[in-house]
């Protein structure tokens, strides 16, 4: 029995208020355990904040909600609503765009040309590797900006030549690639901080108002909409069935993950946990694997919603990310103060441990052939040996590292709570480029066609072109 020890809690939540229920104290040493058969949520002392709503009536409708239900806005929204104020006010500096005037807006600086690539999910694909296919320029200029009325902690994704994302104005909004116009939005009832993921023609996004959507790419029509019993936070991921059929699963702070049949919304099953589900599921053949405010990595049978196995990471471990899977291995931070990997067949104990002495982890990592790189409420982006977990080398920032960073040829792009956008060598961890926005960043970048795209805390997305080098004769 493999105890993992590690010391002094240190910093705030996260601006969603992830994790409610996690104390700010150390991991007590609590033991590496492996369950397996059916579902056993871990023990948890009485939470210490406003208990949750009563659960709500589980329905699929196609009819959009017309009204907002003040009662669906827990306590933590609110105070993330204040928190929001206060960065406002508290920013050093602001971005630049050409609009001047309130609601979306746009300031295209490009020529469109054909799309080649795209980044349809969070994190590029269902095991949630967050590496892009092709390379990345060593220069950029901004092409474009899109004005919401609400903080863009959503982080994009692009099917086609369309970038869908939330909002905190309650809104999904499907902008051009190219230039940043406006295709279509369409309105919830509260915030949106959860990813989109397309497949198959439809955007899959939930909302704050504890609905997953399902809408049609390309006019945003409304074709599904199912209400949990809480906020969904994380993006939903998707499996290709033997039949042929496609599921759509998704968690919610309602504490289950839920699995829906993609083309009608109909609820296949549901699987309870101990407490609120923040990331999103990985997906590995069968396997939907994800951590949770339980401070459990939970390992579900896509067919049955049935448990496979669980490992309980030891008392305040919450893990408020989401885990990524390459090879059978699980790689993922924690709450309490360490990023590890689990191998699937060898739970007993960890494979490896990186630990911090003051700070967790909720960044995901981008998990490349020979290294993984995370983020860190330390405010460092961390590189180590995807075989040992051995550090090769660290970027420090002035804020902490919340967003996830994507990989893309040699570099490795993230942004930070110190208002910046960062491109980095990802050999060496040598700064190749940077941009600095001026509000917090929270939301992970997508990449896609040599471009990135990132949200931010001042409600805009944000879209970087290449700069190409100059030919010389």
């Amino acid at each position: 029995m493999i105890e993992l020890a590690v010391v002094d809690h240190y910093g705030a939540r996260a601006p969603s208020d992830l994790c409610p229920s996690a104390p700010a104290r150390p991991c007590r040493a609590g033991a590496f355990r492996v369950q397996t058969g059916h579902i056993h949520p871990a023990p948890h002392p009485p939470l210490p904040y406003p208990e949750k709503p009563p659960e709500t009536p589980e329905r699929a409708s196609a009819v959009p909600s017309t009204t907002h239900n003040t009662l669906h806005m827990p306590w933590s929204r609110i105070c993330f609503a204040a928190l929001l104020s206060a960065l406002s006010i508290c920013a050093d500096s602001r971005a630049q765009t050409n609009s001047g005037q309130d609601g979306p807006t746009v300031t295209p600086t490009v020529t469109p040309k054909k799309t080649t690539t795209g980044w349809p999910s969070y994190r590029g694909n269902p095991a949630m590797h967050g590496v892009a296919p092709g390379k990345l320029a060593d220069k950029f200029k901004l092409a474009w900006s899109f004005k919401t009325d609400g903080a863009v902690l959503s982080s994009p994704v692009v099917a086609g030549d369309t970038v869908y994302f939330g909002s905190g104005d309650q809104s999904i909004y499907a902008v051009h690639l190219l230039t940043g116009t406006k295709k279509w939005s369409f309105k919830t009832d509260d915030m949106i901080d959860a990813p989109p993921l397309v497949v198959d023609g439809r955007v899959y996004i939930g909302s704050s108002d504890f609905f997953l959507y399902a809408l049609n790419a390309k006019t945003g029509k409304l074709e599904w909409k199912f209400e949990t019993g809480d906020t969904i936070l994380g993006a939903a991921n998707y499996a290709r069935m033997k039949d042929g059929t496609t599921r759509i699963i998704v968690g919610s702070y309602d504490s289950n993950l839920h699995c829906f049949e993609a083309k009608t919304g109909k609820k296949l099953w549901s699987y309870e946990t101990g407490n609120y589900i923040n990331g999103t599921p990985a997906i590995l053949g069968d396997y939907a694997v994800f951590g949770g405010c339980d401070a459990v990595l939970h390992v579900v049978s896509i067919t049955t919603g049935k448990k496979v196995k669980e490992v309980e990471l030891g008392a305040d471990c919450h893990v408020a990310g989401s885990v990524a899977l390459a090879k059978n291995r699980v790689y993922f931070g924690h709450y309490g103060n360490a990023f590890i990997c689990v191998d699937l067949d060898d739970m007993k104990k960890p494979t490896w441990v990186y630990p911090n002495n003051r700070h967790a982890f909720f960044s995901s990592p981008a998990i490349l052939e020979d290294r993984v790189v995370f983020g860190g409420r330390d405010k460092k982006l961390h590189c180590v040996s995807r075989k040992l977990g051995k550090p090769l080398w660290t970027f420090p920032t002035k804020r902490k590292i919340d967003g996830s960073p994507v990989a893309c040829g040699d570099k490795v792009v993230f942004g930070s709570g110190d208002g910046r956008l960062y491109v980095l060598d990802v050999k060496t961890g040598k700064e190749v480029w940077k941009y600095e926005i001026g509000r917090p960043i929270f939301s992970s970048p997508a990449i896609a066609n040599g471009m990135i795209l990132i949200g931010s805390n001042d409600d805009h997305l944000y879209a970087f072109s290449p700069v190409r080098a100059k030919k010389t004769n």
